[in-house]
């Protein structure tokens, strides 16, 4: 199973979430390729090579980072083609805000989906049975908070990364189903 995960970081925090989740996927199917790239560095050729496609972006007021938005756009043109059929998504995001509401995080999971759905992908959610889901998980996929109350950078909780993993290793069970891998 040929799995990319693609994502845009800004303090670190959204990459520590994919090596978390690239982590959990290893864990959960021992056969997978996981290859983790910088959106800006992953081409539309590693999203047609993949099987299993995990987005990630900080959020920026409300919504995914323009860097993210930008390859999503840039992806549409595999639309056309039909060339994302049947692969398998995941989404997973960063962020801040005030207080504790999470800063757009349910929005920007929810943007990644509704572009991958747009495609034909088939995407996995992050079900509340599944370890750390109190602590970093929405229905969407795992969010890992990165501002504390004041609105400042911080770093994501080990319990967010644990989340984390534990939706890599169930992204892997499901995706092997699916793609009968």
């Amino acid at each position: 199973m040929q799995v990319l995960i693609s994502y845009h970081s800004d303090y670190g925090n959204t990459e520590k979430m994919a090596q978390s989740i690239a982590a959990g996927i290893r864990a959960g199917c021992s056969s997978a390729n996981v290859m983790l790239k910088n959106v800006e560095q992953t081409s539309l050729n590693d999203l047609q090579d993949a099987d299993v496609i995990c987005l990630g972006a900080p959020v920026h007021m409300g919504d995914v980072s323009w860097q993210m938005k930008k390859f999503i756009d840039e992806a549409g043109k595999l639309w056309m083609e039909g060339a994302l059929e049947g692969k398998v998504g995941a989404a997973f995001v960063s962020g801040g805000g005030f207080g504790n509401a999470g800063g757009g995080a349910e929005h920007a999971l929810i943007t990644l989906h509704s572009n991958m759905l747009e495609h034909g992908m088939l995407v996995i959610g992050f079900p509340k049975s599944l370890l750390g889901y109190g602590e970093g998980g929405l229905q969407w996929g795992p969010y890992g908070r990165s501002g504390n109350a004041e609105g400042m950078p911080s770093v994501v909780s080990e319990g967010a990364l644990a989340a984390c993993r534990s939706f890599g290793a169930h992204l892997a069970e499901m995706a092997g189903k699916i793609l009968q891998f």
